[in-house]
């Protein structure tokens, strides 16, 4: 025997070791048993370790071969080989993702599992995460209306533990409606009632995705076998003749393949619509269905969702071929920024970036709300609030502001309702009007923009854009500048406004 290391969950009183017969034993030290044998390396066993963090046994050869197995199932997940000889010493952080491996010819350092923590936040506040196998809550509503919340400040919220998990939590997700949050990880998923923790529905399943109106669902089993439930009971199944990467729900079952994504209907499993993107890394739906957000590795697409044709196709029996409906979705914008993680808040689409920057898109036009100083993941946002929240791996929360009415106010202009748009203005604050402003330039209602606008030198120019004379000459007077002075008399003079030219260049 060269190595040994004890599992450091408590839970279990398993050690494991290593030895020249090329076998890693799980012993149960109080038995003195031997518990499971892992057969796989080539040569002799030199270092052995318990991952303090994720279920992951390490175990590294004088074959050259790093293999990690999984500490409950013991299915072998992984097998390294970095080409530098043998392999010595096995280093292990409490508390991170690295790993670290001495080989004859140097060091190498690994992250392994993933750095978002697995939680959930639902439409009242309540959020729940696993720590390991213990589940816990949180409610950012218990902190009461007469606490000042600061952006960016991490909030004093009370732990509450709702009890262990029977498997290792690899996502965690409520339904839409919160009555009930998933747990999917080492191949099954339990559905459990979001208040009692109690178990409502188990299986075997890789990944788990709930339909918007939380009756349904899909799992995927394995490779390319995906069922769809109805009120947990098994419905129908989708007939996949592709390389499965991942599910998604939403308003449709999304399924991604190596350099595509599919979109299917709840009712029957029918193909709707084939995509063509490279790497997609996440699909989400908005929750009324009409808009979905596919994240690719570089870039975003915002797509609109047209349901009355895809139900009126479906309701003539038309033939559908392999790439699905065309006049299913039609493209909004693309956005060349690769997203974290993301949500819907009406037409509004919330984000953090690559570089953690907090935006939010409304019709292709996107704003940068705050530059996040750590990494940090989006929860979910309260309405009531006009607050978006996010939790970084320690499981720390923090809300920043971003106003109802803002969103309303784009939303309303993207939908042509710009008279219901307008009459939101006095639930705005005066500051946010120049960034209105810019917005409705964008989408060329200037007149609409200088009317708005606060900003004496962004009025000008856009009074100067409208060619509106007299507007720039009131706020020319104001400022008093040469630079704007000189703008408007040449401006006047294109005009043929020959003594405004004439009074304006002499003040310039």
């Amino acid at each position: 025997v060269n190595c040994v290391d004890y599992f450091t969950g408590g839970d279990r009183p398993f050690l494991i070791s290593g030895a020249d017969d090329r076998l890693i034993k799980v012993w149960d030290y109080q038995t003195k048993h031997c518990v499971h044998t892992l057969e796989g390396h080539a040569h002799n066993i030199s270092a052995v370790a318990y991952h303090p963090e994720l279920p992951v046994i390490l175990s590294a050869s004088e074959d050259g071969c790093i293999k990690m197995w999984h500490s409950t199932t013991y299915r072998l997940e992984n097998t390294l080989n970095y080409g530098m000889e043998r392999i010595w010493a096995i280093g292990v952080m409490k508390g991170g993702n690295s790993v670290a491996f001495g080989f004859d010819e140097g060091v190498a350092v690994v992250k392994i599992g993933r750095e978002e923590p697995v939680a959930s936040m639902d439409s009242s506040g309540k959020i729940i995460w696993a720590r390991h196998n213990e589940i816990q809550t949180v409610n950012v509503k218990s902190l009461g209306a007469e606490f000042e919340l600061v952006d960016g400040e991490r909030l004093p919220l009370a732990v509450k533990d709702l009890g262990a998990c029977d498997l290792y939590p690899q996502s965690l997700k409520h339904n839409p409606n919160g009555r009930f949050v998933t747990v999917c990880g080492d191949g099954e998923y339990v559905v459990y009632t979001a208040l009692a923790w109690r178990n409502k529905s188990f299986g075997s399943a890789m990944e788990f995705a709930w339909s918007s109106d939380s009756n349904d669902y899909a799992i995927r089993e394995g490779g390319a076998r995906i069922k769809i439930h109805k009120n947990f009971q098994e419905k129908c199944s989708l007939k996949i003749e592709y390389t499965v990467e991942g599910i998604h729900g939403g308003a449709l079952v999304s399924v991604r393949g190596a350099d595509f994504v599919c979109f299917y209907d709840w009712d029957e499993g029918r193909l709707v619509r084939r995509i063509d993107v490279g790497a997609v890394r996440e699909v989400i739906w908005s929750d009324n269905g009409e808009l979905v957000a596919i994240a690719g590795d570089a870039s975003f697409y915002i797509l609109q969702y047209n349901r009355a044709a895809v139900e009126a196709s479906f309701a003539s029996g038309a033939e559908v071929d392999d790439d699905g409906l065309e006049d299913a979705f039609e493209l909004v914008v693309e956005v060349p920024e690769k997203i974290r993680t993301g949500l819907w808040v009406g037409d509004c689409f919330i984000y953090n970036n690559a570089a953690w920057r907090l935006n939010y898109c409304v019709g292709g036009e996107v704003t940068t709300l705050f530059h996040l100083d750590k990494p940090m993941y989006l929860l979910g946002y309260l309405a009531a609030q006009s607050r978006v929240y996010l939790i970084d791996r320690e499981f720390n929360i923090v809300s920043y502001t971003l106003l109802l009415s803002l969103i309303e106010f784009k939303t309303l202009v993207m939908r042509d309702q710009l008279g219901e748009a307008l009459g939101l203005l006095a639930q705005i604050p005066p500051e946010q009007r120049n960034g209105l402003a810019r917005f409705l330039e964008a989408k060329g209602l200037v007149q609409e923009a200088l009317e708005i606008a606060t900003d004496q030198d962004y009025r000008f120019e856009l009074a100067i854009q409208l060619g509106d004379l007299d507007t720039a000459a009131d706020i020319a007077n104001t400022l008093d500048t040469p630079a704007k002075w000189r703008q408007l008399g040449e401006l006047a003079l294109s005009r043929g406004q020959l003594q405004l030219a004439h009074d304006c260049l002499e003040k310039a």
